[in-house]
């Protein structure tokens, strides 16, 4: 498959340029010319729009008015709802799982397996999209999703459950693309933001009441209905995609979806997927290992540790070297400043996030000593301030363009936040604790989707699929590492602090016990060492997350200092 280079592209395009104003000198607007000279906006010195510019109106006229667009926007919001929902439903459903299944030894791949495909097919859905119809292959991807979570509902064993998992993992994936892209061709850049605001929305709202809903099914009906309410509520989202999405001509490339299938199987780079898959299990079972079944100097850990890292090597080089186009991360969008550093920024961001969603309600439950439910309520500050936030901060974006000064500030509070979250113990009272969780809440929340917001700006109509992807790509990765990292730091310093406190208990027990059970299983004489241990390794958790924050605020020196562009969608004009 033969690219132009850059410097090709350019050139013709200057030649074009000439011709059409009589050799009048040309100023090229856009500042990330991706190898689609076709695109590229040219003004002559009188400032008369070329053909391209022309076609605004047309693009403008496509876009969904009236309930057509409230049916998609209310289709996008139910799916990103539910995916996230999985995220974390799971978790106060576990106890009711083991009970049925009879054993603990596989409870970690029911989280991982999860988030595992989540992150590892991001890129290759992004190939999809871009490759085929989007309407259609948004409805795939929905479906995907709904045949894991009917899987994990009807599943009769642990490994049946396990491949479910992974499924709706596959299928959340194309998602979390497919909706980011859709908001891209619903609405103009301008209005955009304030759109992407409501998916921070449905994201923090699933997120925080995922325990609470998981909790309140197994304790009430079943475990099994935490997924098979996938299926209805999925349906109403397929059904509202199908009848009033109708894709943008300006979003469609006949040459992309008129290729042979042989071409479009290679272009969803099966090789780079089995490669990031294969370095992230590694790199997850040797923190899952380490400390707690195995010694971190054992040849097991080792082995997973030098794994990963030489499977990274062998994707990067196959994915910058040899793949070309058909990487599922293209060296010409990587390179490009406006998608490299805010993915870098928001696989810290993000892994901060997701760390945190994760470890608080284990605070509420483990050492304020609540249920499962109750330490959803006690979240709430979290969830109401961050939704507020995501809503105001879309609106700013939208008047203002401005987008990195918003990340650089929401950084730096949320790591002050983290710190204040260290500090926490079984006597902070409940003022402390929600004014931390208000101010962390605005933190995150307010600039948590400016990095797609600066990937989009930035990227022609023809990679903005590939472009969401990748930095969906970072973001569930930077979350899927974080959450393992915080884990190991968590039990690891557990089980050191429960030696100290409770040495003659076996910690490897306490560990095995669910958050919300320990004044269940244990005597009262053993309970406030315990839950001293506990702290201790909250507290290692939080200081995960206070680096994740520091390194997020240090990589806003990387992102482009400047507004975002004004203009239709996939111009992939430079900001400024």
């Amino acid at each position: 498959m033969t690219v132009n280079s850059d410097s090709e592209a350019t050139e013709k395009t200057k030649v074009a340029g000439d011709q059409e104003s009589g050799g009048s000198t040309t100023d090229l607007e856009a500042g990330n010319i991706t190898k689609q000279p076709s695109i590229v906006k040219i003004k002559s010195e009188n400032d008369e729009p070329a053909d391209d510019d022309r076609k605004a109106p047309t693009e403008s006229s496509e876009y969904p008015k009236g309930i057509a667009l409230l049916s998609v926007v209310a289709a996008v919001i139910i799916t990103v709802f539910l995916t996230s929902l999985d995220q974390t439903i799971v978790g106060t459903a576990i106890p009711k799982i083991t009970d049925e299944f009879h054993g603990l030894e596989q409870v970690s791949w029911y989280g991982s397996a999860y988030f595992m495909c989540l992150g590892g097919f991001q890129p290759a859905w992004g190939k999809a999209f871009k490759y085929f119809p989007i309407k259609m292959t948004f409805i795939v991807s929905i479906a995907v999703f709904e045949i894991g979570s009917l899987i994990c509902g009807v599943s009769p064993n642990s490994n049946a459950f396990i491949v479910g998992r992974a499924i709706a993992g596959v299928g959340g994936a194309g998602i979390n693309v497919g909706c980011a892209l859709i908001f891209a061709f619903i609405a103009p850049p301008e209005k955009r933001p304030s759109l992407m605001g409501f998916i921070g929305v449905a994201y923090t709202i699933a997120a925080i009441c995922g325990p609470l809903i998981g909790g309140a099914f197994a304790d009430r009906v079943t475990w099994r209905w935490c997924f098979y309410i996938n299926l209805p509520v999925g349906g109403v989202a397929l059904f509202l995609i199908y009848f009033f999405f109708h894709t943008p001509s300006f979003a469609q490339n006949d040459s992309f979806h008129g290729a042979g299938w042989k071409e479009k199987a290679l272009h969803m780079d099966p090789l780079g997927i089995v490669l990031s898959m294969g370095s992230i299990i590694s790199f997850i079972l040797a923190l899952q290992y380490g400390g707690v079944t195995h010694a971190w100097s054992s040849s097991t850990v080792i082995g997973l540790l030098v794994g990963s890292v030489l499977i990274l090597l062998a994707l990067l080089a196959w994915e910058f070297i040899f793949a070309g186009e058909y990487a599922m991360l293209p060296a010409r969008l990587i390179k490009q400043r406006n998608i490299w550093a805010p993915s870098i920024f928001q696989a810290f961001f993000s892994g901060c996030y997701f760390l945190l969603l994760f470890y608080l309600p284990i605070y509420f439950q483990s050492i304020k000593g609540v249920d499962a439910v109750q330490s959803g309520v006690d979240n709430l500050p979290l969830v109401i301030a961050g939704c507020l936030a995501i809503i105001s901060g879309g609106i700013v974006v939208t008047k203002t363009r401005h987008v990195t000064p918003f990340m650089l500030a929401g950084a730096a509070i949320s790591a002050i936040c983290c710190g204040l979250l260290y500090t926490l113990d079984e006597y902070t009272p409940s003022a402390k604790w929600i004014g931390y969780q208000i101010l962390l809440g605005v933190a995150i929340a307010f600039p948590f989707q400016n990095a797609l917001n600066i990937v989009q700006a930035n990227t022609n109509s023809d990679d903005i699929s590939t472009a969401s992807a990748t930095l969906f790509f970072f973001q569930i990765l930077g979350g899927a590492y974080s959450v393992s990292a915080a884990q190991s730091a968590f039990v690891n310093r557990l089980i050191g602090s429960l030696a100290v406190n409770v040495p003659g208990l076996n910690p490897m027990i306490v560990v095995g016990t669910g958050a919300s059970e320990l004044r269940r299983v244990f005597p009262p004489e053993l309970l406030p060492g315990i839950v001293v241990a506990y702290m201790d390794g909250l507290r290692a958790s939080f200081a995960v997350a206070i680096g994740l924050a520091s390194v997020a605020f240090l990589s806003t020196a990387l992102v482009p200092w400047k507004r975002l562009p004004v203009g239709s969608v996939g111009e992939g004009v430079a900001m400024g």
